[in-house]
């Protein structure tokens, strides 16, 4: 008998092994995907272990419905590892999280910026520091419920977009690296519907079966950005003046950090002109409002590229890719032209509007579902 015939056929997660003998770390938020992905594969027979990050003061978020990583979602994820018969683990992560994610929120948002806190969690504390947990507890590998699929291709491990479209979370984990790829699994990525994610629950008889799913940004109290920074950045928000592009100032504002690309409710400067706030100029503590028209752009700065594509990003004069800058809206045609290995120029085929820097973009193949990665748009 050759190798090749005895040669042991890879499991579910990839693996050339037993199930049994695969440890896989869950990262569990309490909600009904990462429980369902944890119930799933202990029923499978591999080798769970379940951890949930404590990310800020649980205690003060307990009445807070809709926010993951808090009090009552460490309780949820505890009871599903119990009843599926796993070990399950709280990590206090508060201080990591704040260094990481909190503090250059807020920072971004007085420099006049629009961060995106979701991509640097993914980036920095879950796809950083707990995968390396998980290294120290010999998993195999970590496994997460976001819709998002994991593709073995010929040059390695590659990142493509959710069988579901309507629930695809390719823009939030484009700085996923190729190292940490190899690492990752995304069991859920496949289906095409949350029902069907519902359904995996009340087979397995989970109690977040019916959960609702999270909404908002998890330490951010009923989407008020300006109160959070308000609290974490006392009177660091100054006043100033609304300004038209032609030079005319039309009234005053109290703080930038109370305005955002695109945005039209509450400038608070009346008329019949429908002005929309096209740039923040933070060093001038100036909100620049001017017509609909103005706020359509047709070429992007990014920064801190981080490239998934085959070869060196660089290599190439130009990358024909499809790109996603806002979460909501769909991936458009544009042109990729790199400056050096971290920064390039986008030309997008059909301007968009309300590009904000701090948003992130993100490149997908010409014509297929291949994330290709991103970079931060740093002017537009």
């Amino acid at each position: 008998m050759n190798v090749a015939q005895t040669a042991i056929t890879p499991n579910s997660l990839g693996f050339a092994k037993s199930p049994a003998a695969t440890r896989v770390l869950v990262a569990m938020s309490g909600g009904v995907d990462s429980s369902v992905v944890a119930a799933m594969l202990a029923d499978q027979g591999y080798d769970v272990v379940g951890v949930t990050l404590q990310l800020y003061d649980h205690g003060a978020a307990l009445a807070k419905k809709g926010a993951c990583c808090a009090g009552r979602d460490i309780q949820d994820a505890a009871r599903v590892a119990q009843e599926m018969g796993f070990p399950h683990y709280v990590l206090d992560y508060e201080n990591r999280f704040r260094e990481s994610v909190i503090d250059e929120f807020a920072d971004a948002y007085l420099a006049g910026a629009t961060p995106v806190p979701c991509i640097r969690c993914n980036e920095r504390v879950k796809f950083r520091d707990l995968l390396e947990t998980a290294r120290d507890l010999a998993a195999d590998c970590m496994a997460t419920g976001h819709y998002i699929q994991r593709f073995d291709g010929p040059h390695g491990p590659e990142l493509h977009t959710a069988g579901d479209p309507a629930r695809d979370q390719s823009y939030f984990l484009f700085s996923t690296t190729q190292t940490q790829l190899d690492y990752l699994r995304f069991p859920l990525g496949h289906l095409t519907s949350k029902a069907e994610t519902r359904a995996l629950a009340r087979r397995y008889g989970l109690p977040v079966a019916d959960k609702p799913d999270s909404q908002d940004i998890c330490f951010v109290p009923n989407g008020s950005y300006a109160a959070v920074i308000e609290k974490l950045r006392p009177g660091a928000a100054e006043p100033g003046e609304i300004v038209h592009l032609d030079g005319r100032v039309l009234g005053e504002h109290p703080g930038v950090i109370h305005y955002t690309i695109g945005q039209r409710r509450g400038l608070g400067i009346g008329g019949g002109e429908r002005l929309y706030v096209v740039k923040l100029d933070a060093d001038a503590r100036r909100v620049i409002v001017g017509a609909k028209a103005d706020l359509a752009t047709g070429n992007i700065g990014v920064d801190q590229v981080n490239w998934l594509g085959d070869g060196d990003f660089a290599d190439a004069r130009e990358h024909h890719v499809r790109v996603r800058v806002r979460s909501t809206r769909p991936p458009r045609p544009a042109i990729l032209r790199p400056q050096d290995d971290t920064r390039g120029e986008v030309e997008l085929l059909t301007p968009e509007e309300g590009v904000a820097p701090g948003q992130a973009c993100v490149f997908y193949g010409a014509d297929d579902t291949r994330v290709l990665g991103g970079g931060w748009i740093a002017r537009a």
